[in-house]
Parts: C-alpha cells; structure tokens; sequence
C-alpha cells in the first residue's frame, strides 16, 4: 500500500484539495475522502451517488487508484451523480415554479 497525494475539486466549491488516498483505495472511498472536506462545509449533501471523473473520463466506483494508474499529483473531479439518482424521472417536468418556457 502506498500513499498516493493527489490534487481534487468537488464540482461546485471554489477551493483545489490535496487529498492524500491510498493506492488501494475505490473511487468511491476517493470521493468521500474529498468530499470529507467540501460537503456541509461550503456544500450540502445530495441523495445521489458521488462519482470521480480522471484525465475526462467518469470512472466506476470499484476501479482503485493503482488500476487507473493515478500517480501523485493527477488531478480529479468529484461530483455527484444526479443523473443516476433521477433515471427514472420525466427530465422534461419541473416539479417546483414554472421556469418560464
């Protein structure tokens, strides 16, 4: 296991993080990991998956950081995933006011 640092937006917040993560780590423990210090700080949580995008491709939750072959310093976006959250929601309705379309 190695410590691998690595430099991290959460889609939305103003601030770049140096997360350290483990070699070993999921995507999905990297992005609670960066989420860690974003989420209920600067932005509220989401009832959707977070997800890591890496050198413009969205990664699965499962892949590790060795797998991907991250070395330190790469760069990663967290975000989440709302478009999985909702699937199964008519996309072209708004439940709340008329967007005035």
């Amino acid at each position: 296991m190695a410590t691998v640092p690595l430099q991290a937006v959460f889609r939305g917040d103003f601030g770049l993080l140096l997360v350290s993560v483990d070699d070993q780590d999921t995507m999905e423990v990297v992005a609670q990991k960066v989420a860690y210090h974003v989420i209920r700080r600067r932005l509220p949580p989401q009832d959707a998956p977070m997800r890591i995008q890496y050198n413009g491709v969205v990664l699965l939750p499962d892949q590790t950081v060795a797998q991907v072959g991250m070395s330190p310093m790469s760069f990663v976006e967290v975000f989440y995933d709302a478009s999985e959250h909702n699937a199964g929601m008519d996309s072209g309705r708004y439940p709340g006011r008329s967007l005035g379309r």
